[in-house]
């Protein structure tokens, strides 16, 4: 076994890992870390692939600015583990159902040599950054900016979901300033005078 392969299956084996204690663990600090381990494996199969690009580009985009903004939405959001959750149990069969169907599609795209010969060319290339740009930003520019708008939405959306509804506000309303009578203004306390020693 060549030292690629044997790097190879050590970044799927931990992005596999990773992918479960996402989806398995209660806690969503944890699983958002989990999801952060997740992207640093499957960037480094993208770089075993020589599409070192996007690998850096999941490294510093995903990492770096999506995750930071799903764990700040967490913080701000205090998510704290519910007693009454309900148990994963009864979601099995759809799990499994959706893994087998996922299987047969993945083999399936496997098996056929026009797809397979087709990634394979085109991962060929030596030039992925500027063959990346020239699809991305001529076949499908318009799916491109729409995914930029979606995205802004959902972040717009994320800052208003976490927004508290009461907000600390320093600042004293004029009707009551108004209606303070002069009792409550000024409070004379008579007190001993005390001797010194």
């Amino acid at each position: 076994m060549s030292i690629q392969s044997l790097i190879f299956f050590l970044f799927a084996g931990l992005l596999i890992v990773a992918a479960l204690m996402t989806v398995l663990s209660r806690n969503p600090v944890r699983c958002a870390l989990a999801l952060v381990l997740a992207f640093f494996a499957a960037a480094g199969l993208w770089i075993l692939l020589t599409a070192e690009f996007l690998g850096l580009v999941l490294i510093l985009v995903y990492v770096g600015a999506v995750m930071t903004l799903f764990l700040f939405v967490i913080m701000t959001l205090n998510l704290e583990v519910a007693e009454g959750q309900k148990r994963f149990t009864p979601y099995w069969p759809y799990v499994l159902v959706t893994a087998v169907l996922l299987l047969v599609v993945l083999c399936y795209v496997l098996g056929s040599d026009t797809a397979f010969s087709t990634w394979h060319l085109a991962s060929l290339s030596p030039h992925n950054t500027q063959d990346l740009g020239d699809i991305l930003y001529t076949h499908y520019a318009y799916p491109f900016e729409i995914v930029g708008v979606l995205l802004l939405v959902a972040i717009i959306e994320t800052i208003a979901l976490s927004a508290k509804t009461k907000r600390l506000n320093k600042s004293i309303a004029s009707e009551t300033q108004i209606q303070v009578t002069k009792a409550e203004r000024l409070q004379i306390i008579k007190m001993e005078a005390q001797s010194k020693k």
